[in-house]
């Protein structure tokens, strides 16, 4: 049962952090003085980055997670 809590606390902190990172960044193409592109809405972002934001939560989610684990072995936190 405690790697289950562990590995749960890990998602939750990995999409936190994704969320925490999603909006940084984004820019419309209208606001970089480009067009918008056909049948695209006009708040889409230019430049999502999806991928490079994944990498962040990740390393941001493990760091995160250390801490919250590193808490429990010293016995601050009870599972």
């Amino acid at each position: 049962m405690h790697w289950i809590v562990l590995a749960g606390a890990y998602v939750i902190l990995w999409f936190l952090m994704l969320q925490i990172l999603l909006p940084i960044g984004i820019r419309a193409p209208h606001e970089n003085g480009e067009a918008t592109p056909a049948l695209a809405d006009a708040g889409a972002p230019a430049n999502p980055r999806i991928l490079f934001k994944a990498l962040l939560a990740t390393f941001a989610a493990a760091a995160v997670w250390l801490v919250f684990y590193a808490l429990i072995l010293v016995r601050v936190l009870d599972l």
